[in-house]
């Protein structure tokens, strides 16, 4: 009996202590010397994660003037109960207002439900003004909720900060024009950002590799006989509104003459977010014909009379030279006029022959005269292209019978006359057997 006497009187004494051991204040219970907020009543439920332009796991980089834009804030259940009902009310700065109009609410919801220690997202949705600048702002949302077996709905308050990152703009530009088939081409890209968001770290890869093109891509592109020196770049950073260039060598088959030729890049850069982006630009190309000429064998010979300048041109292409033309240009001392004959095509692997009668400003000089053979012609492109050559020319003791150049069409037409000449003597004579035993 008095065993329990003396425990009956120890279980008061350890009662009556109690509140002082746990800090009764005389509103709430709570470990003495234990932070605020980590086990008292009002401990949070929700805890706030992140704020960003884009759906749940996607940013987007925003510019000033995007117009009805996502905007989510991720936040988790650390609750110990299930949550439903989520409601959200978001508060930003004046540059940012609700699609709906200016002092209307931006509010959002989420259906679902969320299991306790799971995230889950309420996104909104925002017209940002073109007045906005690319930096962070700060924002509050209000969010409200219903624990799983639990009557009422529970209030909570963030605030948190927000980038508006402006967006990136990649754009692929041929600096080189059109390239040559049968030769090696220097090819020049010229790769620009037209945003308002730097594009960092850019790389950038060559498609070439058929495999690794999709299937849209493999029949727009004709690489297969192409030959490139490189196919993959490192650019570096380029700022908002510049550009950076990239240059290699490639040599083009000539079964691509005249046709297009489509090359696809895989450009990859850190974007405002610092998240990685691929995306795929294509430069195309023009592929022209070579041509090639020569001029040679420029020489004066005396045609009808007339002193002449005679050469021919070699085309080693494989294009035909458009709209030829050649042009006798004097030089130094000459008093030759300037004098044009227009040849039309020049073909490939085929001489093509000029002859310009030689005109003088007065009285002719005899003896050497510097020249300029000028050979003028268009490519598919419609292009001119002009090629030159300088030479000396004599002009002294020139003979139609002396010139020495056998096959001198005024030789042909003398020794056609002499050779008439001759049949019709013997004709008159009788001399002609088979004539003669005709007319009997």
């Amino acid at each position: 009996m008095k065993n329990l006497i003396i425990l009956f009187t120890m279980f008061l004494m350890v009662t009556s202590l109690t509140p002082l051991s746990f800090g009764y204040d005389g509103t709430r219970l709570g470990p003495a010397g234990v932070p605020e907020g980590v086990l008292r009543e009002g401990v949070l439920s929700v805890k706030f994660l992140d704020a960003y332009f884009g759906t749940e796991g996607s940013k987007i980089e925003v510019a000033p003037g995007d117009k009805n834009v996502p905007f989510t804030v991720v936040m988790s259940n650390v609750g110990t109960q299930d949550i439903t009902g989520i409601k959200g009310k978001i508060s930003l700065p004046a540059a940012f207002q609700s699609p709906s109009g200016r002092g209307v609410a931006i509010m959002a919801d989420n259906d679902q439900k969320a299991k306790a220690g799971d995230t889950f997202a309420l996104t909104f949705f925002i017209d940002v003004s073109d007045k906005a600048s690319i930096k962070d702002y700060p924002g509050n949302v209000d969010l409200s909720f219903s624990r799983l077996r639990e009557s009422g709905e529970r209030n909570e308050n963030f605030r948190f900060t927000y980038k508006l990152t402006g967006d990136s703009i990649v754009n692929l530009k041929p600096i080189s024009g059109a390239l040559t088939s049968i030769e090696n081409n220097l090819v020049i890209i010229e790769v620009s950002n037209e945003g308002s968001a730097p594009l960092n770290n850019v790389d950038i890869v060559l498609q070439n590799d058929l495999t690794s093109v999709s299937s849209q891509s493999k029949s727009i592109t004709n690489l297969e006989n192409v030959i490139f020196d490189q196919t993959h770049w490192d650019v570096g950073t380029i700022q908002p509104q510049s550009s950076q260039t990239f240059t290699f060598s490639a040599f083009i088959p000539e079964s691509l003459k005249n046709e297009p030729l489509h090359l696809p890049m895989a450009i990859t850069y850190y974007n405002a977010h610092g998240e990685v982006q691929t995306v795929t630009r294509v430069a195309d190309f023009y592929i022209i014909g070579l041509i090639d000429p020569t001029i040679y064998g420029v020489k004066v010979i005396d045609l009808s009379g007339k002193q002449t300048v005679v050469g021919e041109i070699l085309n080693e292409g494989n294009s035909d030279g458009l709209f030829g033309f050649v042009t006798l240009k004097s030089q130094g001392d000459s008093n030759i006029k300037e004098s044009t004959q227009y040849i039309d095509e020049i073909e490939p692997d085929s001489p093509v022959p000029f002859n310009i009668p030689i005109e003088y400003d007065g009285v002719g000089l005899m003896g050497k005269h510097d020249i300029t053979i000028e050979v003028s012609y268009k490519d598919s492109m419609r292009e001119e292209h002009i090629l030159s050559y300088d030479t000396t020319i004599d002009v002294s003791e020139l003979s139609m019978l002396e010139n020495g150049d056998g096959d001198s069409s005024v030789g042909g037409i003398i020794a056609i006359i002499v050779i008439v000449g001759i049949i019709a003597f013997l004709f008159k004579k009788g001399k002609l057997p088979m004539i003669s035993k005709k007319s009997e």
